[in-house]
């Protein structure tokens, strides 16, 4: 089936329309950031740097770490874009760029996202590394794509919904699982939790200014809610639409976040910069492993 150039929108360059990756440059290995300006300081680990790619948000270098090769790309803030982001990644591995024809050897790349988070339980302190086991979609992204429920754990999400009340005007929420083989590399040196991505920074995290709240309540329920062995541990804004679309696609993925806030104990720490040096640190020691 060749793709229609209205649907897949190849650069003169033979690059993806947004990312401006070539699929020569894209390494197997993926580490996501949302902050451009991130991508550079995760760069003064790599060595043999091979290009260094910036279009709007999202700015992208391939280079390598304890010998091994590894692509660093900015998504910028929001699922929507890591609709974008993903969609693109998977393109570029494949879809062969010359005919517009899925390839028909089938290529998985691992992808690790890192960023800052905001926890909502009490017991999780300022500076803890937090790995999404599950990355709970309030974005609904995954929606619009076909079969969603085969990428959901529909158990956990009617149990969230029956327990949060879930406002009948807001996206269905989706619980999607980050890969097994990830979670054992990162889950000795991490606090595992349940992740909500949420669509804004403000009134769909909980924060009141001048608009009051659908759900006034949203961070007590959130953060009393529990499945198995599972609770909420904390807030971001990509981690879902990365899980779901690399479940979807057939690919690895999972997000590990920084915490520098904690918004039951309503405190933060805006000077984080350290802290997000030391995960990128660890996260690409046990990318390359």
């Amino acid at each position: 089936m060749r793709i229609a150039e209205s649907e897949l929108i190849i650069n003169a360059d033979g690059s993806a329309f947004h990312i401006h990756l070539k699929p020569q440059e894209l390494a197997d290995r993926v580490i996501l950031v949302g902050d451009p300006g991130r991508v550079d300081m995760i760069g003064d680990y790599l060595d043999d740097i091979e290009f260094r790619h910036a279009s709007r948000e999202f700015v992208s270098l391939t280079g390598k770490y304890n010998g091994k090769r590894l692509t660093v790309l900015s998504t910028g803030i929001g699922t929507d874009n890591c609709d974008i982001v993903m969609t693109e990644l998977d393109a570029l591995a494949n879809v062969d760029f010359e005919t517009r024809e899925p390839k028909p050897e089938h290529r998985t790349l691992t992808i690790l996202r890192i960023g800052t988070t905001g926890a909502i339980q009490p017991d999780i302190p300022i500076g803890t590394p937090i790995l999404s086991c599950y990355s709970i979609g309030c974005d609904g992204l995954m929606n619009w794509y076909a079969d969603r429920d085969k990428i959901s754990d529909k158990d956990m999400e009617e149990a969230f919904k029956a327990h949060t009340g879930w406002n009948k005007y807001l996206a269905s929420p989706y619980f999607v699982k980050s890969d097994e083989e990830l979670i054992s590399r990162f889950e000795d040196c991490t606090v595992k939790g349940m992740t909500i991505s949420a669509p804004g920074f403000y009134g769909p995290q909980g924060r009141v200014i001048r608009l009051g709240l659908a759900m006034p309540d949203m961070l007590e329920k959130f953060e009393s809610f529990r499945y198995s062995d599972y609770r909420i541990t904390n807030f971001e804004m990509e981690s879902s639409a990365i899980a779901g679309m690399a479940r979807h696609l057939g690919h690895k993925a999972a997000t590990i976040c920084c915490a520098i806030a904690n918004r039951h104990l309503k405190s933060s720490n805006p000077d984080y910069k350290p802290m997000i040096r030391s995960l990128a640190v660890m996260a690409l020691d046990r990318l390359t492993r």
